[in-house]
């Protein structure tokens, strides 16, 4: 066994494997995966292992699609089976919702190349004739779509990570993963050690255990989860071909051909769930005791649908365990508290994903980020927060409605509240309707009417509209604690955040910057605003989601002797007061001037507000004039009740999140994890006038290489048709392909109804238009006309921010 190597994988199922053979790859040969058992030990061998492309994320598609296409290039390179079956898919839409979902879908396959696209019912008869299409309403097809061998796969990836020079070492359990003083590490087994500069967790059931060794918490969950095969049904084995599978998500389960039989798998309402206390060391290929009982009505769906299943005799049942995040998607990357230890944990469409996987987890060890935005996987979207009680909520929720469609902006209850703020309470007192943003609830708006999610217009539309319309109007309150808070303090402040920043950190006392982060491949990683406090004091304002994720970057630039960049998010609150009326409001409630002159825009002050010591910015992510005022969370409740009482004789009341989306679209203005991210260059986002190449700071060589380039996309403000959203009953949200004489040329990325405009407006990045172009966006992927506006609707000059 090597005693040094690249990278130690611990993990010998497919992930891990994945892992291994991609970093062979990318050109580190000198690499071990470290296994406790056999191969395939664990979740992998008894998966049900179907492989499908598409998926609402696009990016998550892109690298589902990249891996359906790997698999027979596996073979060909290392002459081992993947035990491919590609007889295609069929997917069932019963209802209005699901016809929406597979409709964006097809506009997105349409989109990225992607063969997904409709059928008829005659076409759907011919391609699975056993299937009885009664109550569908609309019917996709995905010719690749189908399933491969779980070994075969698996031994696929370690026989090409060995022809690459890769060790794989078997029965060979981890016992600890040390970190040395230079950041390195020393894996420990029983046969040997290994000293390694990276640990990548690929550890499946036990990826807590091996996190544990590091001292790490993953917010991970094991259930028990069922599939049964059938015996030899006659029909099917008469078939001169196989089969499609049928991927019928409104009746909550899957089902597809296994030898002369069908496989059906059903995620129940009757979760179970199994090692919460941690995962045994001797568990391996054992099964469960069969309990098809908790599938019944699951079955009976299946049956109803494909009703020669209703007399064959059932061969075998897999009862086994799948380990689950709170949100069912992986939990990847490095942790960002340590150097070295990369996690890739939680897994559940393994043999969907385990190319892409292994490609973007080699991709950030060897090149120092991915190629495309995957927060939505990053294990840094959860933090401390998410524990074991949260975790097993969400888990929960997750199986059990693992076919629901996940509607734009959903919350879901599971698991809430975990972080609270002292107005929570009061807010709730207020009719708030709460959302979950980094483990902390935040009020999305205000009313008697019920949160619900879909494609469409949702009954709390004119709610949100109205709160809109009264800031536009008059003023609003809008709760913004939840972003991240920082202060950075010492003799060389100001030089630590001008290494870390694109902009240049501000001169003057009470003056702010905004500025992006830089990315590995030269994109935005991040986008604050910096206030100078004092001649050794900076406030720094970010995405309170990103919060953990930012941690990586600014440990990267370590910080001189007797300077300290701390969190202050937990310790501080704040409010945003915006709208033509706000000034008016808050006078009332301070001595301190707030006219232009005394208060001018991108400037800030420590004043007191109804005798509250707050840090007021006068600035406003809604477009409008306004102040954002901080305050210790002790002083969150009085500051509050000030700001709503004093505005109560005003016509002026609280704002939710909803709105605010409204309002910053009106405005034209991006949002880091939709326009902002690390695939987009600061010149196609419009961000480029911040980033001063005459000054050094963090990645700045990957925007001088960036920056020569031709923008690849972008970001645009779109009209769509009124015509249009009206018939539709529906907006862009985000997602939707936009297509130009049938060519595709981008993406939106978001999308809300401007209110105080009255237009239905969308944020996208497109590629060869222009202001004034037509374009088509696919809202419920169906064509919708918009026009690319020159300027933002609201306020286009800027007037009313700086007045």
């Amino acid at each position: 066994m090597r005693t040094h190597a690249q990278a130690v994988v611990i993990g010998g199922g497919v992930i891990g494997c994945s892992i291994l053979y991609h970093l062979t790859k990318l050109g580190w040969t000198d690499v071990v995966l470290l296994e406790r058992d056999e191969l395939t030990s664990g979740s992998t061998w008894h998966a049900a292992a179907n492989i499908h492309g598409l998926h609402d994320s696009t990016n998550i598609s892109r690298i589902q699609h990249y891996t359906m296409g790997l698999y027979k290039e596996l073979e060909q390179e290392t002459g081992q089976g993947c035990g491919v079956f590609q007889p295609g898919s069929l997917y069932l839409a019963q209802t209005e919702a699901r016809d929406h979902q597979l409709r964006l879908q097809a506009a997105k396959a349409k989109l990225y190349g992607m063969n997904f696209h409709e059928v008829s019912r005659d076409e759907a008869e011919r391609l699975h004739p056993l299937v009885d299409f009664n109550g569908v309403r609309c019917i996709m097809w995905e010719p690749d779509g189908g399933n491969v061998d779980p070994s075969g796969v698996t031994n696929a990836y370690a026989t090409g990570a060995r022809q690459n020079g890769a060790e794989i070492i078997r029965f060979c359990p981890v016992t600890g993963t040390e970190q040395q003083a230079d950041g390195t590490w020393i894996v420990r087994t029983e046969q040997g050690d290994i000293a390694t500069p990276w640990v990548v967790n690929a550890a499946g059931l036990w990826g807590r255990e091996v996190a544990a060794l590091a001292g790490v918490d993953l917010p991970l969950q094991p259930t028990e989860h069922q599939y049964f095969v059938t015996d030899t049904i006659a029909e099917v084995a008469a078939m001169d071909r196989r089969l499609p599978s049928v991927a019928d998500r409104d009746g909550e389960y899957y089902l597809r051909q296994e030898g002369q039989g069908l496989l059906v798998g059903a995620y129940e309402k009757d979760v179970r769930f199994w090692a919460e206390d941690g995962t045994p060391q001797g568990f391996g290929h054992e099964l469960f005791a069969d309990d098809l009982e908790r599938i019944e009505d699951n079955m009976m769906r299946a049956i109803e649908r494909v009703p020669v299943m209703g007399t064959a005799g059932i061969k075998r049942v897999i009862n086994g365990p799948m380990i689950w995040s709170p949100d069912s998607n992986v939990l990847f990357g490095p942790v960002p508290e340590l150097t070295g230890y990369f996690c890739c944990n939680g897994i559940i469409p393994g043999f969907s994903q385990s190319g892409g996987m292994g490609l973007l987890a080699a991709e950030w060890i060897v090149e120092g980020e991915t190629k495309y935005d995957m927060f939505a996987w990053d294990m840094a979207r959860f933090g401390q927060w998410a524990g074991k009680a949260f975790t097993k909520a969400r888990v929960g929720d997750q199986y059990a409605h693992r076919f629901k469609i996940h509607f734009p902006g959903e919350e879901r209850e599971a698991g809430r509240p975990v972080r609270t703020r002292p107005v929570y309470e009061m807010q709730r007192d207020m009719k708030a309707r709460m959302g979950l943003n980094y483990g902390w609830e935040h009020p999305l708006y205000f009313g008697d009417v019920e949160d619900t999610a879909g494609f469409t217009r949702q009954p709390w539309w004119d709610v949100v509209g109205a709160e809109a319309r009264m800031l536009r109007d008059r003023a609003g309150i809008i709760d913004i604690s939840n972003f991240a808070k920082y202060v950075c303090k010492g003799p060389d402040a100001e030089d630590w955040l001008n290494a870390v920043f694109a902009n240049r950190m501000p001169k003057a006392f009470g003056r702010s910057c905004l500025t992006p982060l830089i990315g590995k491949r030269g994109g935005i990683a991040g986008d604050f605003t910096v206030t100078r406090l004092a001649e050794e004091e900076f406030w720094i304002i970010g995405s309170g989601m990103a919060e953990r994720y930012h941690q990586r970057f600014f440990k990267e630039i370590p910080l001189p002797l007797g300077t300290t960049f701390e969190s202050c998010t937990d310790a501080m609150c704040g409010f945003n007061v915006a709208g033509p009326d706000s000034r008016a409001l808050l006078q009332c409630l301070t001595n301190t001037s707030l006219g232009t002159d005394a208060f001018p825009f991108m400037r800030s002050q420590w004043i007191e507000v109804a005798g509250v010591k707050t840090l007021a910015l006068r600035v406003s992510f809604t477009g409008d004039l306004g102040w954002e005022l901080h305050c210790r969370a002790e002083d969150q409740v009085r500051l509050y009740s000030a700001l709503i009482d004093a505005g109560a004789d005003m016509g002026v009341g609280p704002v939710g999140s909803r709105a605010l989306m409204s309002l910053r679209i009106e405005k034209g203005y991006g949002s880091w994890g939709r326009e902002y991210s690390p695939e987009y260059w600061p010149q196609e986002v419009g961000l480029d006038s911040l980033v001063k190449m005459d000054k050094d700071f963090l990645n700045k060589a990957a925007v001088e290489k960036s920056s020569a380039e031709t923008s690849r996309e972008l970001l645009v403000l779109l009209h769509l048709d009124e015509a249009s959203a009206r018939a539709s009953g529906a907006d862009a949200t985000g997602g939707e392909p936009i297509f130009q004489d049938g060519v595709g040329i981008g993406r939106v990325t978001s999308g809300a109804y401007g209110y105080s405009v009255g237009m239905s407006l969308a944020l996208g990045f497109v590629s060869g238009a222009k202001p004034g172009d037509l374009v088509d966006v696919m809202v419920l992927g169906r064509s919708h006309r918009a026009k690319i506006l020159e300027k933002p609707p609201f306020d286009p000059d800027g007037t009313r921010l700086r007045s």
